[in-house]
């Protein structure tokens, strides 16, 4: 075991430092990993126009869900056309992590979903009870993205129990060929 350095965030700070400060300032690249994807609002509009701000400051967008996202996003995002080229959307009913990756130097790891109960700008009264931690860990940051990377790229398919199911498989049918991801090439596991 080893320290790292990181702030312990919860609540409203949630909203502030993961899709305030952290999320709507990327520079480069922003991969999330949700259960739930829901049409939060950040500052009054939708979420899905603040990746379409980001995908025009040329932004990389990744989003890995579990699930059908909600119709209200889905309504928000087909009105955004131009955005379905640069917001990558992939599914896999296994997701269960919650994950933020920005510009792969900072990371939100905790409970909270991609929604307004979550990690959206709710009342102190109406959200959920949530924690996660903040760092810009190189280490931590590692392999939080293998794992994101082994999940996306499909190299988990293979041996996936639950591929019968999956509603849009990411690997084809034959990936137990694939390298199997999920660990850091540096941290020697």
């Amino acid at each position: 075991m080893r320290s790292i350095a990181a702030e312990l965030k919860s609540g409203s700070e949630l909203y502030r430092e993961v899709v305030l400060d952290k999320l709507a300032g990327a520079r480069e690249s922003v991969s999330i990993s949700t259960a739930n994807l829901k049409d939060m609002h950040v500052e009054g509009r939708s979420v899905v126009a603040l990746f379409a701000e980001l995908a025009a400051r040329g932004v990389q967008l990744r989003l890995l869900h579990a699930e059908l996202p909600s119709r209200p996003f889905r309504a928000s995002f087909e009105k955004r056309r131009r955005l379905w080229d640069k917001l990558e959307l992939k599914i896999c009913p296994r997701v269960h992590f919650k994950a933020v990756i920005v510009d792969k130097a900072w990371l939100y790891l905790g409970s909270a979903n991609l929604t307004g109960a979550g990690l959206g700008a709710k009342g102190e009264g109406r959200r959920n009870f949530e924690l996660g931690i903040c760092t810009e860990d190189f280490d931590t940051i590692d392999r939080v993205s293998a794992l994101f990377e082994a999940v996306w790229s499909g190299a988990e398919c293979g041996a996936c129990r639950l591929r019968r199911i999956c509603p849009d498989p990411i690997a084809p049918a034959d990936a137990k060929s694939m390298v199997r991801l999920g660990h850091s090439r540096r941290l020697g596991r």
